[in-house]
Formats: C-alpha cells, sequence, structure tokens
C-alpha cells in the first residue's frame, strides 16, 4: 500500500513536459479570451475554472496518480507560475504580448461602446465599479481603463472629487484672511 502511493507510474520528465505543456495552453487560452474573464468572476466564470482544473487533471498527471507523482505536477505548476510572473515582470515585451496592454472604456464621462463590446462589459458592472470608487454616474468619470490584470482604474473628474485635507487647509487659510480683513474695516 505505502509503495503504490509513491512510485511514479510515468516518467518524471513527461510528468514535467505535461504540467508544463498544459500550463502553457491555459495562458494562451486565457489571454485569447480577454481580459473581461479576469476582471470579476462571476458564477459562470467559477463554473468554467472549475470544470476546466478537472478537464485538464488528466493532460498533467497522465495514468499516474501517486501522491508523488501529484506533487511533482504541483511543484511544477509552483514553478513554472513563479518563473513566468517574475519574466513578465521584468520584460515589458513579454507582458505587453502576453497580459496585453490597457484599454479605455469612458472618455469625459461617455462610455466607449466598442471597448464595452470587445471587453464583454455589462453596464451594470460599470455602475457598481463607478459608484464603489465614489462616482454617482459615468457623467462623473474623466476616464477610465481596464488594465491587463482585469482591473478596472476609474479617475474621477476634477470637479466630482472629494476635498483634500490640503484643500481644506486652504480653504480654512483664505477665510481666517477673510475674517482678518472684515475684522480690520470694523474698526
Amino acid at each position: 500500500m505505502w509503495h503504490d502511493m509513491f512510485v511514479i507510474q510515468i516518467p518524471v520528465l513527461e510528468k514535467v513536459l505535461r504540467t508544463v505543456l498544459v500550463y502553457a495552453t491555459i495562458v494562451i487560452l486565457f489571454r485569447l479570451a480577454g481580459k473581461r474573464d479576469l476582471a470579476t468572476f462571476n458564477t459562470v466564470d467559477f463554473v468554467v475554472i472549475f470544470l476546466l482544473s478537472n478537464v485538464v487533471q488528466n493532460a498533467i498527471i497522465g495514468n499516474d496518480d501517486s501522491v508523488s507523482g501529484g506533487i511533482i505536477g504541483a511543484a511544477v505548476l509552483v514553478a513554472i507560475n513563479a518563473g513566468f510572473n517574475r519574466w513578465l515582470a521584468t520584460s515589458p515585451g513579454a507582458s505587453r504580448v502576453l497580459e496585453g496592454t490597457s484599454t479605455t472604456i469612458i472618455a469625459d464621462g461617455q462610455f466607449i461602446r466598442s471597448a464595452l463590446r470587445r471587453l464583454a462589459l455589462r453596464p451594470g458592472e460599470l455602475d457598481r465599479a463607478i459608484r464603489v470608487q465614489n462616482g454617482d454616474d459615468v457623467s462623473d468619470i474623466a476616464n477610465g481603463r481596464m488594465e491587463p490584470s482585469g482591473q478596472l482604474v476609474l479617475s474621477l473628474k476634477s470637479t466630482e472629487q472629494s476635498a483634500t485635507k490640503g484643500d481644506i487647509a486652504r480653504l480654512n487659510a483664505r477665510l481666517d484672511s477673510i475674517d482678518s480683513a472684515l475684522a480690520a474695516l470694523a474698526r
């Protein structure tokens, strides 16, 4: 029993190659699917992720159901992912090709409909993101873009931004000078 749990049933090199090939394929598939799939997962997205992991499991492990084989596959996945992320962090060209670039989806308070269609974004998703970032409506947004990571970055118009501590300090200083001027006139 113990022996069967740890005896690797396919060559280690084959297991490593299987894992690398499946990893590369999944990266390419997600790149082709676009940014929207990485932005926010809904129920359908979770179903796809769960089923995808089950579909590729046998492609990675082959006819090997040993603990050692599973550990090798997991170690290769973690190692290739770490290496891949380091490569993307140091190579702007690779990052641009494999992750893409940001896409402007809002300009001067207006949705860019063609970009929304291309990214398969629904207005409800954007309305929620606008409210989370302290806007009331798309007209409050100066510009918005979808990053390659799927993160939505919105910039409020200057007239819609909250006052900063510096703004309040300048206002208080101005009020103080007005009060001083009024006090001088009253004398």
